[in-house]
């Protein structure tokens, strides 16, 4: 093993990075012009002195009727009462490789004044069919959820900040797979832009949910800016009565110096958290009392009999930024990210000794999974170059690893028996350090007729490398147990999956108002040294037989053909028509990770194959200069859908456990519409109006691999909600306050192929909820801001497997250097 965490802690990768490049009109087939500046929150930028053009061909020179473009400042205005937006504008990605994607983006300015922003993920809380599944404040398991795939899809979406990959394509669920959301500093984001859908063969079939770009505020002169948050939260469900503090710091500062300039942003959180889990029986413990009669979301007996996961979390992270101009239209960038995870949790038993009327575990095992210690500390890197001549050829260069240095959780393997209150001396260790993946990019840009030319061609390759190291040892003494406990393995799960891949895709304006884009990917993707090692045990943790598995190698090679049809009758109007195929891999935990985590048990599937999907759209946009309105039409048809689904498990004692498995569902259909609005200066002056509206209606086709006692053809596909809609106010009456209130609601969903968790509002339930969120900006001076917000303003109390949280108080302040 250690010679395989030797080789996982190089990093010799790559990314994903576009350049700030010149944004298009609003025709999608107008002559460029210069990108409106990135919104930042720091002081106005310094004139950049104008670059030296490179010495170029006549031909060249021909096709640049017009200068190269500068970068586009970092630092603008944004929106104040009766201003023009710049979120409106097209994406600086979109715009350099001509991207067919519709888009939906926001500024940081409009995020500070409108969202009660305490982690980065709480920037998209608005945006049309999006949903983070955050349990809490520092939460490190927020899956983003798409308009047709749902919170157990982490490995459908690509979240990229800057040149980095955050999403964790080491899996697709709502645990260990989850983006790695906790190196953003909140302070450190500049916009957020996210892209519908697989249609551009620059990414690979993880987009199928969509992609999510966060951009830094790079700075063009010295600016520093430091944030604090406390949120409060009272908690009142089943024996659980407290509150919950969360404090956060964050800070960034920056500058450009000549050719080198440079973003250090920090953030520390310190998160006490309600119960994320429950522990369940099937019975209430003979002599004890206590507890709470209540079902599982099938229908079954899970009386509550105390918390699970009952956290503490104190997290920390750096990220530094370096960008350095090698020529006046070739800049290298380089990035550092560091986070840091130290987390306990203690669960809290509902029960009490008939005989000495104490509190007791009554014997239930599934307790001493929720009492750990879990320390993590994983680092990134990223590095670039990319040239932005505007002429005949540009090009990206792009590197990134991520790298689990330490990650490790330990736990008492039982309880002692009733009707004690306390764990065993033995444990587990559990370990993901030695995880580690990288991401390699190569991009070119042709031009053959110029920038304003009918032809722009773009192309790349792209090689990945995901790898899974998870042993789990027990200890002799859990609470102080070795990295690798007494050296005896309960069970450990190894692997490697690696992807190739090669792609074109030509932007052909047929006329001034009507564009043919269309490209293609060829992907081969293997999975290989896979292995796992099983044991059972006896109630007290004594290994009794061991089953050791070295796992077939799988491979596959696909080709994804994109097309997207775009036509502006004039400026104001839009229409478009997108298809893509796209094949999403199993990832390598989804094939070879057998782990317990929080009373929840993940299963392997080592004969997982790719599932294929097709999806089409169609896009009616009409735009204002403060506003758009856009309506979407789409359909999408998967084929070997990977899907997983829990169920509850009762052991002889009673005692209940959660097992998720993922299996290939051999067709699914979605089809649904989206409406979505946003427009300033409705009836009055500053009164912004945002929303949307989005039904899908998602069927099962056929899955002949099923062996329920029902057919599940016609059911619905997991983990899909009907009906989601959002919408909200702003009011801006000046420069010094911004008053908002918003509404988000999700529809029912279900977490089983049958549809048979039909039982609402217990845990483990996935329930419709409608929350109700308000806040109130206030920039008191030139350099300090107040906020004052109140999340889930009516306390709607909901589970989305977890139970989500309540009323929130949050207060803000912050100060601009």
């Amino acid at each position: 093993m250690l010679p395989r965490h030797a080789r996982c802690g190089v990093s010799v990768v790559a990314i994903q990075a576009a350049l700030l490049a010149s944004s298009s009109d609003v025709f999608a087939q107008s002559s460029p012009k210069e990108l409106p500046a990135v919104t930042v929150d720091a002081p106005a930028a310094v004139k950049p002195k104008p670059r030296k053009p490179p010495v170029q061909t006549a031909g060249a020179r021909r096709n640049l009727a017009k200068p190269a473009v500068e970068r586009p400042a970092s630092v603008a205005a944004d929106q104040g009462a009766g201003g023009v937006r710049a979120s409106l504008d097209q994406p600086a990605a979109v715009a350099r490789y001509q991207l067919p994607q519709r888009s939906f983006s926001i500024t940081a300015k409009q995020v500070d004044e409108t969202i009660n922003l305490k982690d980065p993920e709480d920037a998209v809380k608005y945006m049309p069919s999006l949903f983070v599944r955050k349990r809490n404040d520092g939460d490190n398991q927020a899956v983003l959820a798409t308009r047709s795939w749902g919170l157990n899809s982490s490995a459908r979406t690509l979240i990229y900040y800057d040149d980095l990959l955050i999403s964790a394509l080491i899996g697709n669920n709502n645990s260990g797979a989850s983006p790695k959301w906790n190196l953003i500093s909140p302070e450190a984001i500049g916009r957020v832009d996210f892209l519908n859908g697989p249609f551009a063969a620059a990414y690979p079939g993880n987009s199928i949910g969509g992609v999510l770009l966060i951009t830094s505020k790079m700075p063009e002169k010295p600016f520093a800016v430091a944030k604090e948050t406390v949120s409060v939260m009272p908690w009142n469900q089943y024996g659980t009565k407290d509150t919950y503090l969360t404090s956060q710091t964050s800070a960034a500062a920056g500058n450009r110096d000549g050719k080198l300039s440079w973003l250090v942003s920090a953030n520390y959180l310190d998160s006490y958290q309600q119960p994320l889990t429950y522990t369940t029986n099937a019975s209430f413990p003979a002599g004890t009392t206590g507890g709470f009669a209540a079902l599982n979301k099938t229908g079954g007996v899970a009386n509550v009999v105390g918390t699970g996961t009952l956290a503490h979390s104190q997290q920390t992270s750096g990220n530094l930024r370096l960008a350095y101009d090698i020529t006046p239209l070739v800049q290298a960038t380089y990035s550092l990210g560091i986070w840091n995870n130290h987390q306990t949790s203690d669960p809290q038993t509902y029960l009490r000794s008939t005989a000495t009327d104490l509190p007791t575990f009554g014997s239930i095992s599934s307790f001493a999974s929720s009492k750990y210690t879990w320390d993590q500390l994983h680092m990134s890197n990223a590095v670039s170059l990319k040239s932005d001549t505007k002429g005949v050829f540009d090009f990206d260069l792009a590197a990134s690893s991520y790298n689990y240095l330490q990650d490790t959780l330990i736990n008492p393997f039982t309880v002692v028996p009733s009707p004690g209150l306390g764990y065993s001396l033995n444990g587990k260790v559990t370990r993901m350090d030695g995880t580690n993946w990288q991401n390699a990019e190569a991009k070119g840009i042709w031009r053959p007729f110029g920038i304003d030319g009918p032809h722009e061609i773009s192309f790349g390759a792209h090689g990945d490398r995901y790898r899974l190291e998870n042993p789990v040892y027990a200890s002799t003494v859990w609470f102080n147990a070795p990295s690798a406990g007494n050296g005896q393995l309960y069970s450990t799960g190894v692997g490697e999956t690696r992807t190739e891949a090669l792609w074109v895709q030509d932007a052909w304006k047929i006329t001034p108002i009507v564009k043919l884009t269309f490209g293609g990917r060829l992907e081969s993707w293997q999975a290989v040294e896979g292995f796992n090692l099983n044991t059972t045990t006896t109630s007290a943790g004594v290994v009794t037989s061991a089953v050791p598995t070295w796992q077939p190698g799988l491979s596959s090679t696909n080709f994804s053909p994109k097309a997207s049809l775009s036509f502006d009758p004039n400026k104001d109007w839009n229409v478009t028509a997108n298809f893509g195929e796209a094949y999403r891999y199993p990832t390598v935990t989804e094939l070879y990770q057998n782990i317990s985590v929080g009373g929840v048990t993940y299963l392997a599937n080592p004969l997982l194959s790719p599932e294929q999907d097709f999806t089409g759209e169609l896009n009616l946009e009409r735009r204002w200069a403060d506003g758009r309105v856009r309506l979407t039409v789409f359909g999408e048809r998967t084929n070997n859908a990977l899907i997983s689904q829990s169920t509850t498990v009762t052991d002889a004692k009673g005692a209940q456990t959660v097992q998720t498995a993922v299996s290939n569902v051999a067709a699914i259909r979605m089809q649904g519409v989206e409406l979505s609005a946003d427009k300033d200066n409705v009836v009055v002056n500053g009164l912004q109006v945002f929303g949307s509206v989005t039904y899908v209606d998602s069927r099962i086709i056929s899955d002949p691999n099923w062996k329920g006692p029902t057919s599940v053809v016609g059911k619905r596909v997991p983990f899909v909600p009907d009906w989601r809609a959002k919408f909200g106010v702003t009011y801006r009456p000046n420069d010094s306050w911004a008053y908002t209130v918003a509404a988000r609601y999700s529809g029912k969903q279900y977490s089983t192929l049958d549809n048979s968790d039909i039982i609402p509002h217990v845990y483990g339930a996935f329930d419709n909820f409608f929350v109700v969120d308000l806040k109130i900006h206030y920039n008191a001076t030139k350099n300090f801001a107040f906020d004052f917000g109140i999340d889930n303003l009516f306390n709607a109390q909901y589970f989305l497997f977890h139970p989500f949280p309540g009323r929130t108080f949050v207060l803000a302040g912050k100060y601009t250097f």
